[in-house]
């Protein structure tokens, strides 16, 4: 049993969280770019934390941001009237804190925070799962999983809503909608959910 499948969510409660949660090679972000511009015709603001798997660097070396950074800017915030970023380092860190992430993009009040990554944390999920990778579905081992979205028929958990990977129309339907389910939705699903698995 994954220990965080009773943990209470450990967030800001008061911003609508959903994790999304794949296999590599699913689509997430080609899904995401699909489904962005649809929620923002909504009129909803859509943050996205995505976590990185590796070290990334989204500065150039031998700018002055980058060189104020090196030198132990903490952070390096550069902003232009186009866009800003902030870079800091975290050195010693084991993996990113998402409740210090999610605090970041909350002074941006946005109306939903999609959470890619992150599938270790107490935190509900849209499971993404395509059967040709070969992959076990997630949904029985994580009770955080509210719904998933595959490519072929599935045998669920009860209390696991079903959709269609491939009809994003449907999927911009059941995340803009999450928003208002967002107060009901804050605790994992029961451990008889998980015995009721196939």
């Amino acid at each position: 049993m994954n220990p965080n499948d009773q943990a209470p969510l450990l967030l800001e409660t008061s911003l609508p969280l959903l994790g999304i949660a794949a296999w590599s090679g699913t689509g997430k972000t080609t899904l995401l770019e699909a489904l962005l511009p649809r929620l923002s015709e909504r009129g909803l603001r859509v943050a996205v934390i995505k976590h990185a798997h590796h070290t990334f660097d989204v500065d150039q070396p031998g700018k002055d941001s980058h060189r104020l950074r090196q030198a132990g800017a903490a952070p390096m915030l550069v902003a232009s009237h186009a866009r800003l970023a902030m870079m800091m380092e975290t050195p010693g860190q084991q993996e990113p804190d998402l409740a210090q992430l999610v605090a970041l993009v909350a002074t941006q009040r946005p109306d939903l925070v999609l959470v890619e990554g992150f599938k270790a944390w107490p935190l509900p999920k849209l499971e993404l799962y395509r059967a040709a990778l070969g992959k076990p579905l997630r949904v029985a081992e994580d009770l955080w999983v509210r719904a998933v979205a595959s490519d072929e028929p599935l045998a669920l958990p009860a209390g696991v809503e079903t959709l269609d990977l491939n009809d994003v129309a449907a999927l911009s339907d059941w995340i803009a909608a999450w928003p208002a389910r967002w107060a009901q939705e804050r605790k994992p699903r029961s451990e008889a959910d998980r015995l009721s698995s196939p």
